[in-house]
């Protein structure tokens, strides 16, 4: 591991007198490998397994931004993705006119949540140089973090706020990105209007669910939590107003009792909307928002026709993930205002994916499960980012100097 990544940290410190403005020279680029995390084949956690010799993403496109992975972390989503889950769907994203072959998702890199530095941008890129700390939510069609490096396109990506560190910041991208999408796409609910507003969040402990407790909490929102008995801590500390055990017998009755609600997020599922659909206010346009979408399912099972058409054929709405960073760059205002905390219930070294999507498995989140992926030589790697674009400064100062000289 640390051989392959020293042969790529040596090639960016060669390059660094071809830097210019902050942005790596294209012809200065070089694929060389990595290590990852990958699956080649769908199923359990067995099929996880370790590499030294992954191809390294480049920064080949002017608008992507190649990033040293810090730390990541895991998702429900993740689970799911290694078992197939939204496979056809999926790979059509990648693969949109099919020219590639059968089994081209493989290896799959998983991971939805990087925070990290940046080595490495496309001509176009004008918002980030390498050196800058950031953060982002990996699209589910794209390789993922668990890996050294990830490349990604400067509007998926934001500065990482200054009060976190990397292990930190981590836990929030996927989260906040997919938190936001629902309430404000999908809900309709914005900063301006939310407040007074009823949100009730079922499943509220976990990642979406804790994120979205404070989220709505800054914009004013009246918040209503349903968890269970031992997260009762967790949610009311974040600022939840109300809590419901739902694990009590009477959990339904006492959101019966209680006045109507404005939205509902779902995070559970299943049965969950057969009773608590009466419970929004009526004729109000009020949404039932759920987290537990069947479209990738039932594509995978159906087709993509099918599953578009029974997506379309509800009545409530489904809350999707979407890439967003310019809404990261206003969650990090939030977090280092203090109005939004990590969430982080469990950290793993990067020799310990496959238990951490095991604690994943296990259920009853707490917050978020963080692999840190670079430990021993971050600094070594940031000072060599550094000290490039410090040789390429100088260099452009003296070429300067020649200049009026002359």
């Amino acid at each position: 591991q640390r051989s392959c990544h020293r042969r790529l940290l040596c090639a960016l410190t060669a390059t660094a007198a071809g830097v210019r403005r902050g942005v790596w020279s294209s012809a200065s680029r070089l694929q060389s490998c990595m290590s990852a995390w990958v699956i080649d084949q769908y199923g359990t956690n067995e099929v996880l397994k370790f590499s030294e010799e992954i191809t390294a993403p480049t920064a080949s496109s002017p608008t992507e931004v190649m990033i040293r992975v810090h730390a990541a972390s895991l998702n429900p989503l993740d689970v799911s993705m290694r078992g197939g889950y939204g496979a056809k769907l999926l790979k059509l994203r990648r693969d949109p006119m099919c020219v590639m072959a059968n089994d081209s998702e493989f290896p799959l890199i998983l991971g939805r949540d990087v925070s990290g530095v940046v080595v490495d941008c496309g001509s176009q890129v004008t918002h980030f140089v390498p050196g800058d700390e950031v953060w982002a939510a990996v699209p589910p069609w794209k390789q993922g973090s668990l890996a050294e490096f990830v490349t990604l396109t400067d509007y998926e990506v934001s500065h990482k706020p200054k009060s976190l560190s990397h292990t930190e910041a981590a836990s929030i991208p996927y989260v906040a990105n997919t938190a936001l999408s629902a309430l404000v796409n999908a809900g309709g609910l914005y900063r301006d209007g939310a407040s007074n507003k009823r949100v009730l969040i079922i499943g509220g402990s976990g990642g979406v669910g804790t994120f979205s407790v404070q989220l709505l909490k800054a914009w004013g929102a009246h918040v209503t939590v349903t968890c269970s008995q031992n997260a009762e801590g967790l949610v009311r500390g974040l600022g939840a107003d109300e809590v419901v055990d739902y694990t009590a017998g009477d959990a339904t009755e006492q959101l019966k009792e209680m006045e109507k609600f404005d939205l509902i997020l779902d995070g559970v599922g299943g049965e969950t909307e057969q009773w608590a659909m009466g419970m929004l206010k009526p004729w109000s346009g009020a949404k039932y928002i759920t987290l537990v979408t069947p479209l990738l399912l039932n594509t995978d099972s159906m087709g993509l026709l099918q599953g578009s058409m029974i997506s379309s054929g509800v009545f409530y709405r489904w809350g999707f993930y979407a890439p967003d960073g310019p809404a990261l760059d206003e969650v990090s205002k939030l977090v280092d205002a203090g109005k939004i905390l990590p969430v982080v219930e469990a950290q793993f070294a990067f020799d310990q994916v496959p238990q951490a999507f095991q604690k994943l498995e296990e259920g009853h989140a707490r917050g978020k499960t963080v692999v840190m992926v670079a430990e021993e030589d971050d600094r070594e790697s940031e000072e060599l980012v550094q000290n490039g674009r410090t040789e390429a400064a100088e260099s452009e100062r003296h070429v300067h100097q020649t200049a009026e000289q002359n």
